[in-house]
């Protein structure tokens, strides 16, 4: 057989498209041609290919080789095909069988010595190959990884001679088996460990309930920080086709996605990150912080010190759940639905209507301050809370403390809820969706209208008010919301006793 054909993927954003890798010999003076639109890296696994196969102990055909990558208008890049272009020459060349290749996918980077090492990306090519019904074959530092797509059937090697000796027969491969994965490897931090802030505790159930994005604002060492590292922990455990979407941005961001599994992500970027790094980019376009946030919480601590272009960027993703990064030769869409929790000082010292007086800003700073966000972008935060001093005790008071574990119950009853009645948190309300499950009485209409005109509240903070006022609803389990949910909500709206 002169011609072979094997299966792959490249990665694209966080997607797996199928790549065939086509290998022709014919006669003519010895040579490798390989097309296909490759990058540096896959044109130099030529060289790669050549040695792994004779380090094997097979020969190298002293023909004309063309090596095809299709589609030719999809960029490839990276060792990820080695092994596949090999499987491709050595089958062609009659020294594989290539009807046992049909039902497989490959992926793997060779050595010179013919052993399989790891490549990123291989859990979205697994969920691929999963729906395209073939047998996974990857370096076995990449099973575990491979096997969280459950139903698929992966094949584990660590050389290329282990996978010859497969597919002639005479070493047949058993299905890796997953050693097991635990389900909570790190618990989340308690929010009974929380001094005070009712107010506060009380913003953080209305948000993790409704998937809402939170802003908190005060003076340093009020919590702030430690509230927001609370939030994770009261929000739904992942659903599993969830789990696997964040699995697999971690996987092409090259970050192991078997340390935290299943658990929702929290992300904190410093202050100093740029745009890129915040949405993602570069040559080659990565996922950024809102993208590995996907499905969890995205912290930004000292929000007014990000720079304002960065903190722009955020209001596409914060609307739509994705961003798109466009280049010159494609646009790669990375998915991005993850809940805002900011925090930040009310002026430049911190120290804003503080009892003790220390704050010496003038108000042109405390304004050139607050300037730094823009209204769009505060729009979009529909819960602002201010987090006061709280008195300084190191014994704990008499009230209960709430713990995560009794909070995180209201919060999925309420979750629940939202699901049944919409498919969606309250947060995701569409239009139609809002106009169909937040009815309000006509005089609670007008008290609302009237109210929100007082206060200069835009159209989209008023929608996003109605949403905060419907996850109150839910938390008290009533099926129509009421003047007090609204009033609520309107509390939790910047400008009232700021």
């Amino acid at each position: 057989m002169s011609l072979a054909i094997i299966h792959s993927r490249a990665l694209v954003g966080v997607e797996a498209p199928a790549v065939t890798v086509e290998a022709h010999l014919a006669n003519g003076l010895p040579s490798l041609t390989l097309v296909g639109l490759p990058e540096t890296s896959v044109k130099e696994s030529k060289d790669r290919v050549r040695s792994a196969i004779l380090n094997a102990g097979f020969d190298f055909p002293a023909r004309r080789i063309t090596l095809n990558l299709a589609p030719a208008d999809l960029p490839k890049d990276g060792g990820r095909f080695d092994l596949a272009i090999a499987l491709g020459i050595l089958a062609a060349s009659g020294q594989l069988p290539g009807e046992a290749l049909d039902d497989l996918e490959c992926l793997g980077e060779l050595a010179l010595s013919g052993a399989l090492r790891p490549v990123q990306g291989v859990l979205p090519a697994a969920l691929a190959a999963r729906a395209s019904g073939r047998t996974l074959v990857v370096p076995r530092a990449n099973a575990e990884e491979a096997s969280l797509a459950s139903g698929l059937k992966v094949l584990a090697v660590d050389h290329l001679l282990e996978l010859a000796g497969h597919l002639n027969g005479s070493a047949p491969l058993a299905a890796y088996q997953a050693r097991g994965l635990p389900q909570q490897p790190t618990p989340y931090p308690d929010l009974a460990e929380v001094q005070g802030q009712l107010a506060a505790k009380r913003a953080l159930l209305v948000a993790a309930a409704g998937a809402h994005n939170l802003l908190l604002s005060g003076p340093p060492g009020t919590g702030k920080t430690l509230l927001a590292s609370r939030l994770p922990g009261l929000l739904p455990p992942l659903t599993e086709a969830e789990a696997l979407e964040v699995a697999a941005i971690h996987s092409v961001a090259s970050q192991t996605p078997l340390e935290a599994w299943p658990q929702r992500p929290f992300r904190t970027p410093h202050h100093s990150a740029s745009g890129p790094a915040l949405v993602g980019g570069g040559s080659r376009p990565q996922p950024g912080e809102i993208t590995l946030a996907h499905h969890g919480v995205l912290f930004l601590d000292e929000l007014p010190e990000f720079d304002r272009k960065v903190l722009e960027v955020l209001r596409e993703p914060l609307e739509t759940g994705h961003i798109v990064i466009a280049r010159a030769r494609d646009r790669v869409r990375f998915p991005a639905r993850f809940q805002l929790v900011a925090a930040m000082n009310p002026c430049p010292c911190g120290y804003l209507r503080d009892p003790g007086g220390r704050c010496r800003c003038t108000p042109e700073q405390v304004q050139r301050y607050r300037a730094k966000l823009s209204g769009p972008l505060l729009d979009r935060i529909d819960l602002h809370i201010t987090v006061a001093r709280e008195t300084t005790s190191l014994e704990a008071s008499g009230e209960p403390a709430q713990t995560s574990a009794s909070v995180a119950a209201r919060v999925a009853a309420a979750r629940q809820r939202q699901l049944a009645r919409q498919g969606c948190t309250n947060a995701a309300l569409d239009l139609p969706g809002l106009r169909q499950h937040c009815p309000l009485r006509t005089a609670d209409r007008h008290w609302l209208e009237q109210a929100c005109e007082r206060l200069g509240l835009s159209l989209r903070a008023t929608h996003r008010l109605l949403k905060v006022a419907r996850t109150l609803a839910d938390l008290d389990e009533q099926e129509t919301i009421a003047r007090p949910h609204l009033a609520e909500a309107l509390q939790y709206r910047p400008g009232l006793g700021a």
